[in-house]
């Protein structure tokens, strides 16, 4: 049994709470390992070592920033796998899923690695007789992220690579479920070149949340979670003082137009619902089919393909669903399907039927759902199930799904299947929501674009990565000069319009 502590200062450091966590191979339900839960002391120890580094990294030239990047970059992309194989081992999704979710956050460390020329400055000579001026962006200080299981790699590197590029410390409070990653994340930064102190890993659950969001010398909080959450971080941090980015919950839609190709729709379906076993912020929960005509042929479609779902152990090569990531999530996973069942929805395919695979009984697995028939007010169709679980709303027209989406609290992601420009344009600028597909079943922007949603799918003002990023981890200082030659020596006392 492995027993994972924090990094601190380029160093493991065992914990010293004497509070600590079981970590599950989902696959087996065995226990692989134990994780401390950090304390306020350690949490403070964490701070004051950031702290320390900042003033040094933060002047480091951003050329040699990129560089220390750049090496941890093609450290992550000879080692790809192995980073996989951990996450595997701990979360539970498949390994090409894996390799797919380390892929994804190694596109971030590319994007930061262009910082000397993303917080360019800007500089206007002669805004008055004599007058210069000019804008440069600076690093916040020491910030932390604060990260979920479903995504130990990728969201991390959501946070971490544009902060630490423009010159910030960093702390990662990442999930205590599947802690391995982000402490093996750390090693190779610091194989890469990164200072002592510039980024640290602490390990905890709310102690340690709490001790980052009230500690003073903590300028700015990353989250990605659940809404109640994201509140929580966003209200709390923001009361301390701090800038706060609080990605929360999602209910993404689709919606099939009577135009669009049904076996596309079907097959995207298939994989925005049950990949990774549906525990995505960016998964499509809800199919939202435009006449009964439709709906009864994609049905049709998909009842087959989810029934031959290849669900088993996450290592094992050619599985399309690992387990999910605990027993606890899967007793909550079959409690919305038994939900859903009592309140009347028609329960087309039954994940709670699957078999599990020899050996693997006690692994945390479960088939996929279907459910059609489902109503706006029915429990499956309001909460984040963040399961294998598909509802089917049925619409009669483009104007009634529209309402239906616009109705639900949560506007992370959308997508539209179509054939028809008019449609997907007219889709694309009114519909409320963060992040549209057009025939893209899950529309997550690239590094050099953003990552966020509306309404109670985010808290603050900025989206991860990106410019949005870059904006999120600086603040803006514009100074304005003038030297002695040909200035005027009487005072002035009205308002200085630099003419």
């Amino acid at each position: 049994m492995i027993e994972i502590g924090h990094f601190i200062s380029n160093n493991v450091i065992a914990g010293t709470s004497g509070q600590s966590k079981d970590v599950f191979n989902p696959s087996t339900g065995e226990v692989s390992g134990r994780v401390s839960l950090a304390s306020v002391d350690e949490v403070d120890v964490a701070v004051a070592a950031a702290k320390a580094a900042w003033p040094a990294w933060s002047k480091t030239p951003a050329l040699r920033r990129a560089r220390i990047l750049d090496k941890f970059k093609s450290i992550l992309w000879d080692r790809l796998d192995e980073l996989a194989q951990v996450v595997s081992n701990e979360h539970g999704k498949t390994f090409d899923d894996a390799q797919g979710e380390v892929t994804r956050g190694l596109e971030v460390v590319e994007f930061a690695t262009g910082i000397p020329h993303l917080i360019k400055g800007e500089f206007s000579e002669n805004v008055g007789t004599g007058v210069d001026s000019h804008m440069v962006r600076q690093a916040l200080g020491v910030v932390a992220g604060i990260t979920p299981f479903n995504f130990p790699t990728m969201v991390p590197m959501w946070m971490f690579p544009v902060a630490l590029a423009t010159g910030n410390t960093f702390i990662l409070k990442p999930s205590e479920r599947d802690p391995s990653a982000p402490i093996l994340i750390a090693q190779w930064l610091k194989e890469a070149g990164l200072p002592d102190g510039v980024f640290n890993v602490v390990n905890g659950d709310k102690v340690a949340v709490d001790a980052l969001l009230e500690h003073p010398d903590v300028k700015a909080i990353s989250f990605v979670g659940s809404t109640p959450i994201a509140q929580y971080i966003h209200q709390k941090g923001t009361a301390n003082g701090k800038r706060v980015q609080a990605l929360g919950g999602a209910k993404n839609h689709m919606l099939i137009m009577q135009d669009a190709d049904l076996d596309m729709a079907a097959n995207a379906l298939m994989g925005a619902a049950f990949g990774s076993a549906g525990e995505r912020c960016m998964a499509i929960s809800v199919a939202v089919p435009v006449t009964d005509a439709v709906a009864d042929a994609l049905i049709a479609k998909l009842v087959p393909k989810i029934k031959a779902l290849k669900v088993g152990p996450s290592l094992t090569p050619g599985m399309e669903m690992g387990p999910l990531v605990t027993g606890e999530h899967l007793q909550k996973v079959t409690s919305y399907i038994d939900q859903g069942v009592q309140e009347g929805a028609e329960l087309v395919v039954d994940g709670r039927d699957l078999t599990k695979p020899d050996g693997h009984e006690n692994g945390y697995f479960i088939g996929g759902s279907l459910f059609d028939n489902a109503t706006t007010d029915m429990t499956i169709y309001k909460e984040e199930i963040f399961g294998p679980v598909l509802t089917v709303v049925r619409t009669k027209s483009y104007a009634e799904a529209v309402e239906v989406i616009h109705g639900h609290e949560y506007a992370n992601g959308v997508s539209i299947f179509t054939r028809d420009g008019d449609t997907a344009r007219s889709f694309s600028q009114d519909i409320e929501v963060g992040m549209v597909g057009i025939n893209v079943p899950i529309p997550v922007p690239m590094a050099f674009y953003s990552f966020g949603g509306w309404k109670n799918s985010l808290f603050g003002d900025h989206h991860m990565h990106g410019m949005e990023g870059v904006r999120f981890y600086t603040k803006m200082k514009t100074t304005t000069s003038r030297w002695p030659t040909g200035v005027r020596n009487d005072a002035q006392f009205s308002m200085p319009t630099l003419g």
